[in-house]
C-alpha cells in the first residue's frame, strides 16, 4: 500500500489536517490511519463539545489565533455540512470578590484577541441570561457554543476521501514502527505495511511514543488527566440554559467545573482533573502499568504534583464523592441538590508535560525529515482544528515540497 502521505491519528486534527491537505492538494494519495474501531475515539470524542470563544489563552500565541481562526471556520463548516451546533453564549461567573482580578484578566485577553460581543455584566444581568446562577459580576460571551465533534470528524473525512478516489481511511490499525527509507517511510501496523512519501502524526495521547517511534529526540512525556463528569437529571436540566462556567483560578492549570449544554440536550457538568493511571483509561480505576511507569518515572510529573498538592488532593477527593463534586456546583448553582445530578462519562486530556512540570505550553508542532509532529494540542485543539489543519498542509506544503 503506496501513498504520498499518512496521517496517524484519526481525532479531529488529525481528520481536519487530511481535509485540508487533500482539497488543497485533490491529487496527492493519502491515507489516515487509527487504531481504534471508528474515529473520534479519545479525546475528540470524550471532551465537553464546546466551542471555544478564545478568552483564555495568550495574545499572541498559537492557541489564541487558531482558536479564534478555528471557531469562525468550524462554525461555518458546520452550517454548511448541518453538523449539529449551537452558538448558544456561555457566562463565566464570580461568587466572590478576589475573583474579579483574574475576570478582568481573561476579559482583556478576550478584548486583545477580537473576540466579538464579550461584555461584563453584574448580577441581575447574569440571572437574566441564567435564572439558577448567584455570582456577584461575570463575562457574557455571545459567541462560545456547543457542536457535535463526532459528527464533524466524520464529515471532514468523507468529504476529502470524496475528493480522492485513491485516498483511503484504515481502522483498527495500530502503528507498531517505522522504517525510515531515502526517499519514503514503511509504516509497520498490526495488519500490513503501508508506505507512504511523507508523515504527519495527530496522535494525542500518544504522541510523545509515536515521534519516539519515528527517531524524534522528544524530552518531555505525555501524561494524562482524566475528567469526569455528571449530568442534570431531567428534572434538573431547567436550571441551567447554555454554558455556566467559574472564573478559572490562574494557579490551576485546569479551567475548573462548568456546566455544559449538549447538542443532545443534555446538560453536563464537570469535569474535575485527576491524575490517569491509564492514558487511554476512563473509568476512576482504570489501570496501566507501561502508562503508569512512564508517567511516575519523568521527573516534570512530581514537580507538576509538588506544584498543585492541594489541588490534587482535592480533585482525587471529588472523584470518588459525590456530596464534594455536588458541594463545588453548588458554588455557582446553590440550589442544586444530590436528586439533580447523576454520574455520568469521562474524558481524558493528553499533555506534554514540560520537565518543570508546567503544563500550559502552547500548541507544538515539530519537523522531523519528512514527517511533521503535532506534539502538543490541548483543549482548545479540537476548536481550532481546522485552523491547525491548515497551518499543517500549508507547512507540510513548504518542508515536503507538494506541489
Amino acid at each position: 500500500m503506496k501513498y504520498d502521505l499518512a496521517i496517524i491519528g484519526g481525532g479531529i486534527v488529525g481528520a481536519a489536517t487530511l481535509y485540508k491537505l487533500q482539497l488543497k492538494n485533490p491529487d496527492l494519495k493519502i491515507v489516515l490511519i487509527e487504531k481504534e474501531k471508528m474515529l473520534a475515539d479519545h479525546q475528540t470524542g470524550h471532551n465537553s463539545g464546546v466551542i471555544h470563544s478564545g478568552l483564555y489563552y495568550t495574545p499572541g500565541s498559537l492557541k489564541a489565533k487558531n482558536c479564534v481562526s478555528g471557531r469562525h471556520e468550524l462554525v461555518a463548516f458546520a452550517k454548511e455540512h448541518k453538523i449539529a451546533h449551537d452558538i448558544c453564549g456561555k457566562v463565566v461567573v464570580a461568587t466572590k470578590e478576589s475573583e474579579f482580578a483574574n475576570m478582568d484578566k481573561i476579559f482583556n485577553n478576550g478584548i486583545a484577541n477580537n473576540i466579538e460581543g464579550i461584555e461584563k455584566i453584574n448580577a441581575d444581568q447574569m440571572r437574566e441570561i441564567e435564572p439558577h446562577v448567584k455570582g456577584i459580576k461575570g463575562i457574557w460571551v455571545p459567541c462560545t457554543g456547543i457542536i457535535d465533534f463526532r459528527g464533524a470528524t466524520s464529515k471532514m473525512v468523507e468529504i476529502a476521501l470524496a475528493r480522492q478516489k485513491e485516498s483511503k481511511l484504515l481502522l483498527e490499525t495500530e502503528v507498531l514502527g517505522i522504517e525510515k527509507h531515502a526517499d519514503y517511510s514503511t509504516i509497520i501496523t498490526n495488519k500490513e505495511k503501508v508506505e507512504a512519501k511523507y508523515l504527519v502524526f495527530c496522535a494525542g495521547l500518544q504522541a510523545d511514543r509515536l515521534a519516539k517511534k519515528d527517531g524524534v529526540d522528544l524530552k518531555e512525556k505525555v501524561v494524562g488527566f482524566r475528567g469526569d463528569y455528571y449530568e442534570l437529571t431531567d428534572e434538573a436540566k431547567h436550571k441551567v440554559r447554555n454554558l455556566i462556567y467559574p472564573v478559572p483560578d490562574p494557579q490551576f492549570p485546569f479551567l475548573g467545573v462548568h456546566f455544559t449544554r449538549m447538542t443532545n440536550g443534555d446538560v453536563e457538568c464537570g469535569p474535575n482533573a485527576v491524575f490517569t493511571f491509564k492514558r487511554e483509561g476512563y473509568g476512576k480505576t482504570d489501570f496501566s502499568f507501561a502508562d503508569t511507569w512512564d508517567a511516575l518515572t519523568y521527573g516534570g510529573t512530581w514537580k507538576l504534583f509538588f506544584k498543585n498538592m492541594k489541588y490534587g488532593i482535592d480533585e482525587y477527593r471529588r472523584a470518588f464523592s459525590k456530596k464534594l463534586f455536588l458541594k463545588t456546583l453548588q458554588v455557582m448553582i446553590p440550589d442544586l441538590t444530590m436528586e439533580d445530578i447523576k454520574p455520568g462519562r469521562a474524558g481524558v486530556r493528553a499533555l506534554l508535560l514540560r520537565q518543570d512540570g508546567d503544563t500550559r505550553d502552547d500548541f507544538r508542532i515539530e519537523y522531523h525529515g519528512h514527517s511533521i509532529h503535532v506534539l502538543n494540542a490541548p483543549s482548545p485543539a479540537a476548536t481550532a482544528s481546522l485552523a491547525i489543519g491548515g497551518y499543517i498542509a500549508e507547512e507540510a506544503e513548504k518542508h515536503f515540497g507538494l506541489k
